[in-house]
């Protein structure tokens, strides 16, 4: 097959998604797999000189080839779900797999690497290349380079398998999420529930061929009923059906992601052992920017510490609002968002539901992009290219006139969609005789789909949440194509720290909260009237509202991925689901019912990357509020284009070409502080 029948194997521009079929993945994937291990054979040989452009550089161009199209299929994957994809996702996932654990093995590379950190050539590579250099020592031996060949073989084992039950993972969550399916006949049933969710529940009815209205376990279907629904008895239904999807409490045993969970962390704690760490926290922890598991633990302890005081104080004013004006008077978990909402909006005269007419996806977008323009000098605009489903959108960033990057935006959540939201890169940005390849990025919501009502399309409204969700992976995708590092491994978010990884991300959201953004990025769906000034502030007083529960919950999940890691024994007597209520019994002052199988579907550590490091989100945050201070301080339009031009230079051009650390202190001209995240979350001292 040519590689114009192909489109996995045309690596001359972007992806051609308009022409994919599950059948070309196997042919294309196997053909690359063949032409990257004749690539390593030749480089691995004692007759291949070692140096920058005879080996690097062949290695890299091969194994992006590779990861370019395993990637288009893995998008797909998460994304487009169907039963062909999956099968052939499933089938050649152990392939791909083994090819990447035997590259991490190759003793003959990683020989040839030490030979360019001790070589001539070494002093005179730019700081990007040397640090691609490091980095490939420190993975080699990750990888088990330096295990003996039995210990190699069972390595890999472990690779193909963890792999494996990390898909099982996600697809169990996505098949559970997908089945249920929650009929309410009456309106009357939905009392409280805005209107908005319900055109959207009787429209999902009426695609199944049914009456009245139907409710899944997608967050923009599930959550009003919770948030808004008087119906008590509804809330608990649903409640309980996201609470144990994917468990042995779930709609189906072959669902049951328990089993996999168990088996993911002994494997990760024999690859530990293997390589002569303790556990697997310290193997996590080698690419990060915290020192030990102790270290991060004592980060959070004392994060839960100063939050605890407040979480108290607002569980207690919950409590006592709903028994009072609720008639709730043992508030139990399918309470609190309702109880929650009902609370804000007597003490701060406002609702959710309200803000979001405020907020059309037209608009919002708009108001995005200037900000992205004002800040960053840069201009956004529309662009084409294939696309996987009709209503991905795709745009280019330009600076100066020239193409800096591009990316796809999908932001609704439909069936056949893993949930949840997320920035992936399609290309990195690399130099080559040919020129500049610019990056490009995936960009992924999950947010609610323009409403069809009497055959009229009605613009897609955005909760306040949404829009700071999508201010987030933006910050991710600007990570990703600002970079000016012209090195693949170490441009855009490749090589960053995982624990700073988030930083540009959660430095984006601040900026829906300030007043000359959202003003220019709102318009009433009914009115067309901006965002009023009185409600603005009113959101803005509520913006700490329940920010100690809010701050002990991430500790909580962060706690349970680290102790998870580090001092849990997989093959004890002791339980996951003791582990997380241990944790609860230290940390949360809300404890989730018996029945709550959270860990079932915690996709960031059992299939994204995050296992003992989802405590990056509290400690970027830590870093990100430092770095958003910078541009409250800034206090001259002069002075704010200057902050941008230098958190452009410093945080996101510099990509993973040196440590994260080191890209902090030079924006901030100092190390990071705690203070800035403790103001902005109205738990300051």
């Amino acid at each position: 097959m040519t590689i114009t029948q192909n489109p996995l194997l045309d690596f001359s521009d972007l992806p051609r998604f308009d022409t994919f079929k599950p059948e070309f993945v196997t042919t294309a994937i196997d053909a690359l797999l063949e032409k990257n291990r004749s690539v390593v054979a030749q480089l691995a040989s004692a007759t291949t000189p070692v140096s920058w452009a005879g080996f690097v550089e062949p290695l890299e161009e091969a194994t992006e080839q590779l990861g370019r199209a395993w990637g288009i299929v893995g998008h797909l994957n998460s994304v487009v779900d169907t039963p062909e994809l999956r099968a052939v996702y499933n089938e050649n996932q152990p392939k791909v797999t083994e090819f990447w654990t035997e590259l991490s093995q190759n003793i003959a590379l990683f020989e040839k690497y030490k030979l360019l950190k001790h070589g001539s050539e070494y002093a005179g590579y730019s700081a990007a290349r040397k640090k691609i250099v490091d980095n490939a020592l420190r993975d080699f031996r990750l990888g088990g380079a330096e295990l003996t060949d039995e210990k190699k073989q069972r390595f890999a084992e472990i690779q193909e398998q963890h792999a494996a039950l990390s898909t099982k993972f996600s697809e169990n969550v996505l098949d559970a999420t997908n089945d249920y399916a929650l009929f309410v006949e009456s309106e009357a049933e939905l009392a409280g529930v805005p209107d908005d969710a319900k055109q959207a529940a009787h429209a999902a009815a009426e695609a199944d061929g049914k009456t009245g209205y139907k409710f899944t376990l997608h967050f923009p279907s599930y959550f009003p009923l919770l948030q808004f629904g008087d119906n008590r008895a509804l809330r608990e239904t649903i409640y309980r059906a996201n609470a144990t999807k994917a468990s042995e409490l779930g709609a189906k045993a072959d669902w049951d992601n328990s089993a996999n969970i168990v088996e993911m962390l002994k494997l990760r704690d024999e690859e530990a052992k293997l390589l002569d760490y303790k556990n697997f926290a310290e193997v996590s922890l080698v690419a990060k920017m915290a020192e030990t598991p102790q270290h991060v633990i004592d980060f959070l302890e004392d994060l839960a510490k100063r939050a605890r005081p407040y979480a108290e104080n607002d569980l207690a004013e919950l409590r006592a609002f709903a028994a009072t004006e609720l008639g709730i008077s043992d508030l139990q978990a399918w309470d609190v968002a309702y109880a929650s909402e009902k609370l804000r909006e007597q003490r701060y005269a406002f609702s959710e539901q309200e803000v979001k007419q405020y907020f059309p996806e037209d608009k919002v977008m708009e108001g995005l992009f200037r900000q992205i323009e004002t800040l960053f000098s840069v201009t956004l605009k529309p662009d084409t290219a294939p696309v996987w489903h009709k209503d991905v959108k795709f745009f280019r960033i330009e600076k100066d006139g020239q193409l800096v990057g591009q990316f796809y935006l999908d932001l609704y959540a439909r069936k056949g969609k893993r949930g949840g939201a997320w920035m992936n890169d399609a290309r990195g940005r690399r130099s080559s005789a040919q020129g500049v390849q610019t990056p490009v990025a995936y960009l992924v919501c999950n947010f609610t789909a323009p409403a069809v009502v009497d055959g009229v399309v009605k613009p897609a409204l955005f909760t306040h949440d949404e829009v700071t969700t999508l201010f987030h992976e933006f910050g991710h995708g600007l990570h990703h194509m600002l970079t000016q590092v012209d090195e693949l491994g170490v441009s855009g978010i490749s090589g960053v720290e995982w624990d700073a990884v988030e930083l540009p991300s959660q430095f984006m959201e601040n900026f829906c909260w300030e007043w000359p953004v959202l003003q220019k990025m709102t318009a009433h769906a009914t009115t067309g009237a901006p965002l009023p000034r009185e409600l603005f502030d009113k959101m803005t007083a509520a913006k700490n509202f329940q920010s100690g529960l809010q701050t002990l919950r991430q500790v909580e999940f962060s706690l349970f991925d680290m102790h998870l890691h580090f001092d849990h024994d997989p093959r004890g007597s002791k339980t996951v689901q003791q582990v997380i209520q241990e944790v609860r019994a230290q940390v949360a002052v809300i404890t989730p019912p018996e029945f709550n199988r959270f860990q079932h579907s915690f996709g960031h550590i059992f299939a994204g990357g995050y296992a003992a490091g989802y405590y990056s989100y509290k400690w970027a945050e830590v870093l990100s509020a430092d770095a958003y201070a910078a541009f409250e301080e800034a206090d001259t339009a002069l002075a704010l284009a200057e902050t941008g031009k230098k958190f452009q230079a410093e945080i996101l051009a510099m990509g993973g070409s040196r440590p994260a650390l080191d890209s902090f202190k030079a924006f901030r001209g100092r190390e990071p502080s705690i203070d800035a995240l403790l103001r902005h979350s109205g738990m300051a001292a």
